[in-house]
Parts: C-alpha cells; sequence; structure tokens
C-alpha cells in the first residue's frame, strides 16, 4: 500500500513537473515571439536582403562570408538594413557616416561592456592611464618584445619558405600586454600565465563563435554544450589569473620599502595605474573592477593590436613601393641612434598614413555591436525605439564608395592632413568614436609604429601567391589560412 501511494505521488510530481516545464518553455516562447515582433516593427521601415525562415542571414553569411557579403548588401541598400541572426536576434546593420554619428555621437549601452554612471567613473579613473607621460616609457617594452619576435623570424627566413606572421604577431602582442599590464614577460611567464595566454584566445574564438551561432544565444543550452562549458572553464582560467596577480600586487604594496621601489620605477604598468586610481571623492576600483578593468585591456589590447599589425604587413607586401617609402622614412628618423624614442613616433609621418590606411582595408574590429538606451532618428527622417539593437559595420563604413572614391585601392594620401579634414568625422572608426571610443588608441597606435617600424627595418616582405589570406571575422579580422609572408634580412646594419 506505501509503495503504491508513493509511487501514485511521484507520478503525480513528474506530471506536475512536466506541465511546469511545458508552462515556462510555452511563456518563454511566447516573450521571444513578442520581441521579434517587435523588432520586426522597429527596423520595418529599413528594406533589407531576404531571410530565411529558420536562420534568418547567419546561413548565408557563413557560407559565402560575412564581411564581402555585407559590402555587397550595402551597395543594393544605402545606410542600413536588418541583420538576423536566427529569427529572434536582429539588428539594424549600419555602414554609413550619418547614420554612425547618430548613435555614436551620444551614449549607449556597448553589448559587451559597462552602462551607465558605472562606466563613466571608471572612464574618468582610467583617462589618466593613458596620457602621453605614462605612455611614454612603454616605447621601450614594446621595442624589447619586438626583438624577441624578429630573432624568431631571422631563423625562421634561413629557410627561404613563407610562414604564417600571425602567430608570432599574437604572442609578441600578449607577451607586451603582460608587460604593461602586470609587469612581467617572457622572462617571467610560468604556466599559470601560460594558461592565461590560451584563455584569452579561447574566449575570442567562442564569443564569436556564440554570436553567429543562434542556437547558442540561448544561455541555458549553451552551458550545457561543450563549448559554453569550456567558455566557462576559460573565464574561470582568466578570472583566476587576474585575481591572484591583483591580490599579490595588493600584498606586495603592503610593504613600504616595495611600495617605493614600484612608485620609483622607470614606468607603472596597468594594474599599479588602476590600483592608484581615485576620484574626487576618494573613491577607488573594488576588487571586481578591478578584474573587469583588467581583463577588458587584456581582450581589447591583445587580439585587436595582432590584427592590425600582421594586415599592416601584408599590405606593406602587397604594395612593395608603399614598403620601401616607410622603410626610407623610418631609417631616416632612426639616423645614428640605437632605438626609437617617444619624440621619433610623431615623425613617422607617412608610416602613419600607410597604418590607417591599411586599418581602412583591414579594420581590426570589423562589426562592433550597440543598444540604443534612447530613441534616435536618422538623417533621412528614419528612426528606432530605445531597446533597439545596432551592428556598426566598421568594414562596409570604410568600403562606403559615397564616402572613400576607389574604396578597395590602397592609397595613404587619403590620410593626409589636408584630405582627412574634408572628409565627415565618422566615415574612418577603426577605434570606434563618439564618447565610448576606445581609451586605449593611443596605446595602440604607439605600439603599432614601433613594432612595424622595427619590422620594416630589419626585413623585406613579399607575397606567397599560393597562399594568400582569407579573411574571416572572429571578434577581430583573422585570415582562415593564417597570413604566410616572404621575409628577406636586409643585413644587421639596416634594423640599427
Amino acid at each position: 500500500m506505501v509503495p503504491s501511494f508513493l509511487s501514485l505521488r511521484l507520478s503525480c510530481l513528474g506530471l506536475w513537473a512536466s506541465g511546469l516545464i511545458l508552462v515556462l518553455g510555452f511563456l518563454k516562447l511566447i516573450r521571444l515571439l513578442l520581441r521579434r515582433q517587435r523588432l520586426a516593427k522597429a527596423m520595418g521601415n529599413f528594406p533589407g536582403p531576404p531571410t530565411h525562415w529558420l536562420f534568418g542571414h547567419a546561413l548565408e553569411i557563413q557560407q559565402t562570408g560575412s564581411l564581402d557579403k555585407v559590402v555587397s548588401w550595402a551597395h543594393q541598400f544605402p545606410y542600413a538594413h536588418p541583420l538576423w541572426f536566427g529569427q529572434f536576434i536582429g539588428f539594424l546593420n549600419i555602414y554609413e557616416p550619418d547614420y554612425a554619428k547618430a548613435v555614436y555621437s551620444r551614449g549607449g549601452r556597448g553589448l559587451l561592456v559597462l552602462e551607465g554612471p558605472k562606466w563613466f567613473q571608471h572612464r574618468k579613473l582610467l583617462t589618466p592611464g593613458f596620457h602621453y607621460d605614462v605612455l611614454k616609457p612603454y616605447v621601450a617594452l614594446f621595442a624589447e618584445s619586438t626583438r624577441v619576435m624578429l630573432d624568431k623570424w631571422e631563423e625562421k627566413a634561413q629557410e627561404g619558405k613563407s610562414f604564417d606572421i600571425f602567430c608570432d604577431v599574437g604572442h609578441m602582442a600578449l607577451n607586451t600586454l603582460m608587460k604593461c599590464t602586470f609587469g612581467r614577460g617572457d622572462t617571467g611567464l610560468g604556466h599559470r600565465d601560460s594558461s592565461y595566454y590560451l584563455a584569452v584566445s579561447d574566449l575570442t574564438l567562442l564569443m564569436q563563435q556564440r554570436l553567429v551561432s543562434f542556437h547558442y544565444h540561448n544561455d541555458f543550452i549553451y552551458w550545457l554544450t561543450p563549448h559554453g562549458r569550456r567558455f566557462l572553464r576559460a573565464c574561470q582560467v582568466a578570472h583566476d589569473h587576474t585575481d591572484q596577480v591583483i591580490r599579490e600586487r595588493k600584498a606586495a604594496l603592503q610593504d613600504e620599502k616595495v611600495r617605493k621601489k614600484i612608485q620609483n620605477r622607470r614606468h607603472l604598468d596597468f594594474l599599479d595605474i588602476l590600483l592608484g586610481a581615485r576620484d574626487e571623492d576618494d573613491s577607488k576600483l573594488s576588487d571586481a573592477d578591478l578584474r573587469a578593468e583588467v581583463d577588458t585591456f587584456m581582450f581589447g589590447g591583445h587580439d585587436t593590436t595582432t590584427s592590425g599589425i600582421s594586415w599592416f604587413l601584408y599590405c606593406m607586401a602587397l604594395y612593395p613601393e608603399h614598403q620601401h617609402r616607410c622603410r626610407e622614412e623610418v631609417r631616416e628618423i632612426l639616423g645614428d641612434q640605437d632605438s626609437f624614442q617617444w619624440d621619433d613616433l610623431g615623425k613617422m609621418t607617412y608610416l602613419t598614413m600607410c597604418i590607417k590606411e591599411s586599418f581602412r582595408l583591414y579594420p581590426p574590429v570589423p562589426q562592433v555591436y550597440r543598444q540604443l538606451s534612447k530613441p534616435v532618428t536618422f538623417v533621412d527622417g528614419r528612426s528606432l525605439p530605445a531597446g533597439s539593437l545596432i551592428s556598426m559595420h566598421i568594414y562596409a563604413l570604410h568600403r562606403n564608395s559615397a564616402v572613400w572614391p576607389d574604396p578597395e585601392v590602397f592609397d595613404p594620401l587619403r590620410f593626409s592632413t589636408e584630405n582627412a579634414s574634408k572628409r565627415h568625422p565618422f566615415a574612418f572608426m577603426p577605434f570606434s568614436a563618439g564618447p565610448r571610443n576606445c581609451i586605449g588608441q593611443q596605446f595602440a597606435m604607439s605600439e603599432m609604429k614601433v613594432v612595424t617600424a622595427m619590422c620594416l627595418l630589419h626585413f623585406e616582405f613579399s607575397l606567397d601567391p599560393s597562399r594568400l589570406p582569407i579573411k574571416m571575422l572572429q571578434l577581430v579580422l583573422r585570415s582562415k589560412n593564417g597570413i604566410h609572408l616572404h621575409l628577406k634580412p636586409l643585413g644587421p646594419g639596416s634594423g640599427k
């Protein structure tokens, strides 16, 4: 009798649980359908390419490559068009300067970053950390990491074959950031630091993969998948590493001798600056805020710099006349010096124009996302309500023929002072724009100049026609098959 009663109770509970799951699932579906209806209504005034009934545009983008596909759509639909990943995630995809200005000249919510007062407080606290005086000593650190990479390339170049430069540039960029952020580099990299390297690379790949895989958009489903679990493990590794470094640094700063030694160092690392940051109320960042900012700096500064340097060197290989002119300028600036000084960077006029033109054609971050905190009305009268999702397609903006004549032509003189002054301020956005532009852009440009100048002094770069890069979007612009170049050493005297 008792077992039968228990069995009956369990059956009833099972039915109740099943019923509850069905009801919750039904409510979730209703919410998704209502959300989709609101999104579709908001973007109803913007014509766009036809969508698949289930996948939206995701399937077509995966099959044909999203970057050039969106450029072809941009020719068909001036200003903007809807972009759907599955049926429930929809963005207005924009690639026109006035549309960009309407969204980016004011506040908004970045999909991967802080919002509102907290973001503003952090921005104020961090801005002094990117002052010229703080950045100046980093030039020596940039050069130090670059020399290690160039020595490695010297050995590889002896074989006379092309090789993929992307991984080596990536290691150099991450090593530089470890020095500038935590005050450690190759000499102090233990197992924990190597694990952090791998975790940062893993997370970048997995974030882009999740974005374009519409069935991964639901958190519950994603965390159950192998990719979701791998994402959580990589997050834990990255967070544990940063937490431990913060704890160690805080403990060290309790010792007055150590504190004085750090303060008297030739340069402060990013963590020192964060730990010392105070606002007018003497408020400082919490440990959780410290970790968030360090992680943002590492993620934002590693892959983007890797992409920028690698595609720049590809452009130099593709256009040898510009490579030659940049090298001559750099040689003239260096003169009899053994290494670059901060003041030398401002003299690299032609190199800077070439870097910017490579950013135009191969922006390190080709696409960024934003959620509108307020309604917006665009220059042509069309509008979107608050809460709408925006995709700013920087790659398509930089190839917009209404803004850039002959957009596929590599022409550094587009960035001469005279030509740049005539252009729409939101036509060129490699570091985003407006209040939420990249706080580290001066850091990134300084590193780009030092690294590329040293590369051009040591090697002549040429293409491998059998292994041309295949553009691929993975949060940053990468190549599906790497960036293979031939490197010809220019002799011991050429690099000073």
